[in-house]
């Protein structure tokens, strides 16, 4: 973040679109770059990470999906832009991490409320915390609530906002067995995540804290009911 401002980067070929956004974030007080090609975002992200992507999938040279299989290790919140018809684009875009997405044509006053609720989920608000931060261990793996990082012995784990989000709510009940369905009511992420996705969810986030992914020690799997976290 600039200053505590939060930097939002909106990827879309159509003028008014990109206009109209960046004038609605920036009466939220944020900071907002623009692109209009894959080329301009690569070149955008590389000359300034912002705290959160809204990528259009449908660009002038490629697929905003190819921007997001680029960078979605990274731990970048992103927001895509789709039209009714790509329902199987939003599939993938969500399996590859994006954490929400909004389809054309949409309400500005939606879009920057999606990206408020993006951004708090992922702990990215650009207000400073003056108390302790709260953290989690889990065997190797520690937790930073406040500053939303996950380390596991000590290196950084690049976590999705999603898989932050997953893994946050089963560590604070370890042993407690969450359902699919409970799990999904929890994230409370108006359908930003399916439960045809949530195993790919589960799968991903095993191949950042696990040691191996195949036979998981931290995140179980309770056979025909969901997920656990195990005690400590």
């Amino acid at each position: 973040m600039n200053g505590g401002q939060i930097r939002v980067l909106v990827v879309d070929d159509e003028d008014e679109i990109t206009g109209v956004l960046a004038a609605y974030l920036r009466r939220e007080g944020m900071g907002v770059d623009t692109a209009a090609s894959v080329g301009e975002a690569r070149a955008a992200l590389a000359r300034r990470p912002p705290d959160i992507l809204v990528l259009d999938v449908t660009l002038p040279d490629g697929s905003g999906l190819d921007v997001l299989r680029e960078f979605s290790g990274r731990g970048l919140p992103t927001i895509l832009l789709t039209a009714r018809a790509e329902e199987p684009d939003r599939v993938i875009g969500l399996e590859l991490g994006a954490d929400d997405y909004v389809t054309k044509p949409f309400s500005p006053r939606e879009l920057v409320a999606r990206v408020r609720s993006v951004l708090r989920r992922a702990g990215r608000t650009g207000e400073s915390d003056p108390k302790a931060a709260r953290v989690t261990r889990v065997g190797a793996v520690e937790i930073n609530h406040d500053f939303h990082e996950v380390t596991v012995e000590g290196v950084p784990a690049a976590l999705t906002a999603t898989e932050f989000k997953i893994f946050e709510l089963l560590a604070e009940n370890p042993g407690e067995v969450f359902t699919r369905a409970h799990l999904l009511d929890r994230l409370g992420d108006h359908g930003a995540v399916y439960e045809r996705t949530l195993d790919r969810h589960i799968n991903n986030l095993r191949k950042k804290i696990e040691r191996d992914p195949r036979e998981p020690a931290i995140l179980l799997t309770v056979y025909g009911v969901g997920y656990k976290i195990r005690r400590p």
